[in-house]
């Protein structure tokens, strides 16, 4: 695959040991388009040591397929649970070794980043991420039928892209008044 130099692959993962979101997107310029997304289900593999294999071959999998220049995950956030955190920990370390394996760049993000990012908020809701990740993609309605683990993976790229520079958009805005202006159906009172 010869890709031009303007051309890049980003994957974003959401670790997890029951399911584990992906999200890749081609970024071309200063646009992006979703390439896939969805879950690797870990369900059904009663040892946390499989789930841990199985995430390392997947990820693998997806990076052999889709060829990522660089990846992006999403930092575990801080519960109260410590058998949980330790065992998102290694989730997540699995997914990141696979990606070292190829010499993929990784960077990670905290959930409210990615969600600022995106929104504006970052306390905002998945469904919300979901929602705009679907519109400045132009997702079809039926291709986000999926688990809001693949969303999350999603956002995680979309923010890596933000990071790099500037996104092209359809939409310009001189100011928050202009914005506004442009969009009082938008704006509730």
């Amino acid at each position: 695959m010869n890709k031009s130099k303007l051309e890049k692959i980003i994957i974003g993962i959401d670790p997890g040991t029951n399911l584990m979101g992906y999200g890749v997107l081609k970024v071309t310029g200063n646009k992006a388009e979703m390439m896939a997304m969805g879950v690797i289900e870990l369900k059904k593999y009663a040892s946390h040591y499989l789930r841990l294999g199985k995430i390392f071959e997947r990820v693998t999998g997806l990076i052999d397929e889709y060829l990522p220049d660089e990846m992006a995950i999403e930092a575990p956030f801080f519960g109260k649970n410590v058998q949980s955190m330790l065992k998102l920990g290694r989730a997540q370390g699995v997914a990141i070794t696979a990606a070292i394996m190829r010499d993929i760049p990784i960077t990670e993000y905290e959930p409210r980043k990615i969600k600022m990012a995106i929104t504006g908020n970052g306390a905002a809701a998945k469904e919300q991420v979901a929602g705009m990740l679907q519109r400045m993609l132009k997702i079809p309605k039926e291709d986000m039928d999926v688990q809001m683990d693949a969303t999350d993976a999603l956002g995680a790229a979309y923010c890596h892209f933000i990071q790099m520079g500037k996104p092209e958009t359809e939409h310009k805005f001189s100011s928050w008044k202009d914005f506004v202006n442009k969009n009082s159906d938008k704006i509730h009172k």
